[in-house]
């Protein structure tokens, strides 16, 4: 059975919820405050809860952070690959998530900024897996030339899946040129795109993207509430949203990723498996939280609700 193999960070979220964020030097109070699992185990809960074993294949820390992450991976059955703890502890990030519904992040990288070329190898990639690689990773000086190194080595039944995320805002950088041609799926948001190719609007920027990328590349840009976009061997498709009443955006593109990716994996064609992902990000954001994807039998139902059996 295909599993996914996540290369990303696993980092705690300080999650917040204000009905605006404060000017420079101001105050504010908060409604709600909770440490809670973030980062990439976003991601990899959404896939776990949607039926597709999952593998952390990086660093987690010594410390109070570390063991609420551990925790966390642990009761959503997400194998963790490297068994002992960094010397340092796991990062933080401080979320906060206005009246809007918007979320603004500060964040801090720690013990899963390191990562080795051992490490890599310490689980063979098999055909039919999925590689998550997120763009936080291509910023650490600590993992990211090993990461490329042994990405650009895999057999090419392996597929590679890239969430550039929004701090990658060229395709120029050197890490990116070179990982560019081995990309089998793109994942990212609007404004990622938009700012990544320097293009005015999602066509644009799937045009640019393109160029890029590889022929075959499946390439998914997510709309907000409107769904999102996909793209492959010429054929451009809108995927709609799904209407609900948002509280909280905090995690929403993460449960899409990692739904788009199980359904992927489990034979879907492309335009069902976003359709799946939309679902679930649009359940996303009813709750509050970074981990907040639905299960398989909840994406169904709403899926059934809204377009019949």
């Amino acid at each position: 059975m295909p599993k996914m193999l996540h290369t990303g960070q696993v980092i705690i979220d300080l999650v917040m919820a204000v009905d605006q964020l404060p000017q420079a030097g101001g105050d504010v109070l908060a409604q709600s405050a909770s440490f809670e699992a973030g980062g990439g185990f976003n991601v990899m809960a959404a896939a776990q809860r949607n039926g597709l074993p999952v593998v952390y294949l990086g660093r987690h820390g010594s410390g109070r952070f570390g063991d609420l992450a551990r925790e966390a991976m642990n009761a959503e059955g997400i194998r963790i690959r490297i068994a002992d703890p960094a010397e340092r502890d796991t990062g933080l990030c401080v979320a906060i998530t206005d009246a809007s519904a918007e979320r603004s992040f500060v964040s801090y990288i720690g013990a899963e900024g390191e990562l080795t070329a051992q490490d890599l190898t310490s689980v063979p990639a098999e055909a039919g897996d999925y590689v998550y690689v997120s763009g936080y990773s291509l910023l650490q000086a600590g993992k990211a030339q090993a990461l490329v190194d042994w990405i650009l080595a895999l057999p090419g039944a392996v597929k590679v899946v890239f969430d550039p995320g929004p701090l990658v805002d060229s395709p120029d950088m050197p890490l990116m040129q070179a990982l560019l041609a081995r990309i089998d799926v793109w994942t990212s948001n609007s404004v990622e795109a938009l700012k990544i190719t320097g293009a005015p609007d999602i066509a644009q920027a799937l045009d640019h993207l393109v160029e890029h990328l590889p022929r075959d590349v499946l390439l998914v840009v997510r709309d907000g509430p409107q769904g999102c976009w996909i793209h492959q061997r010429g054929e451009r498709r809108h995927v709609p949203g799904f209407k609900v009443q948002a509280v909280d955006s905090n995690g929403a593109g993460d449960a899409h990723a990692g739904v788009l990716v199980a359904g992927l994996a489990q034979g879907l064609s492309a335009f069902d498996a976003a359709r799946r992902a939309n679902a679930a990000a649009a359940l996303a954001v009813t709750r509050w939280g970074p981990a907040t994807s639905p299960g398989a039998a909840e994406v169904d139902a709403l899926i059934c609700e809204t377009f019949g059996a």
